[in-house]
């Protein structure tokens, strides 16, 4: 069994458009301890996933399949044979779908890590993040592991390591967000202009000291995924006013969240949120930041 992180991005700003239609970005990523449960087993016929979640397809389409496949074509490439011809790819969902946090490009990176392992390690890491890219722009992240800061389409990566010790509380709206719809509605923007200029100061991470909801974080995918999808601002405010701090989204949407630096009050939160959450918040979880390795 494997556990495939989630991830939250702590800031985003898109800094430009490039030729290819991708956008650039900087951004502060960290893994979350939410995850989903993956399972590889050497059976069936060709490769496919089964998936706990009805939304999740289970063919060729899916990212996890995508890696397996690319991982079996390097091996054949490399190698001359792979180690194995079919595989099922069990997934046991927690980490919401199209929510901004990741699932299907951590699933994509679990399978890469794990096959290179099981195959005894023919392929580096930086080897396996080349692999990640080709697959979306966030699994070279989950290869690497760790919180870092992304900048490029999210492929280029510098750790970050002073991360503090920081408790999440996570929102879901139940709202399937489109990465790709965000994006469009970002740029026919009428007040959009690319954040080519970064303010550290206003949106660092006070490391090293104890977060009261009050600092000021941003994620320039806020504004297009509200006005295309009202759930995400109303899911946003009912937990601002229910947990009195800041709250902010994640990714292209739809899932928000709090910082804790304080893991007892963050569990007090939840509780409370918990009782009182309404129709807008489907799914409720208490996190940590980390990295799988720690």
């Amino acid at each position: 069994m494997y556990l495939s992180p989630a991830k939250i991005n702590l800031f985003l700003y898109v800094t430009g458009r490039r030729g290819d239609g991708y956008h650039e970005l900087f951004s502060l990523m960290a893994p979350l301890t939410l995850a989903d449960r993956l399972e590889i087993v050497r059976s069936g016929n060709g490769i496919r996933a089964v998936c706990s979640h009805p939304d999740v397809p289970e063919d060729d389409t899916n990212l996890a399949c995508r890696a397996a496949a690319l991982f079996k074509s390097a091996m054949i490439e490399k190698k001359g044979d792979c180690v194995f011809h079919h595989l099922t790819i069990h997934i046991e969902k927690k980490i919401p779908v199209c929510g901004g946090l990741g699932g299907g490009s951590s699933n994509a990176a679990c399978v890469l890590l794990a096959l290179n392992e099981y195959s005894q390690t023919p392929f580096s890491r930086d080897e396996l993040m080349r692999f990640g890219l080709a697959l979306g722009a966030d699994v070279p992240f989950f290869i690497a592991k760790g919180p870092a800061f992304a900048s490029g389409v999210g492929e280029k990566l510098v750790p970050c390591g002073q991360m503090p010790h920081l408790s999440v509380i996570v929102v879901n709206p139940g709202v399937a967000a489109s990465t790709v719809n965000v994006f469009r509605k970002l740029e026919f923007g009428l007040t959009f202009t690319p954040s080519y200029t970064i303010k550290p100061s206003s949106n660092a991470l006070p490391f090293g000291k104890k977060l009261d909801g009050r600092e000021i974080l941003h994620n320039d995918l806020e504004g297009p995924a509200c006005s295309l999808y009202p759930e995400i601002g109303v899911a946003k405010k009912e937990m601002a006013l229910l947990l009195q701090r800041n709250v902010y989204m994640s990714g292209s949407g739809s899932s928000l969240f709090a910082l804790y630096s304080d893991h007892d009050v963050a569990e007090r939160d939840y509780e409370q949120l918990l009782r009182a959450r309404s129709e807008n918040m489907k799914f409720v979880f208490l996190s940590r930041i980390g990295s799988l390795d720690g």
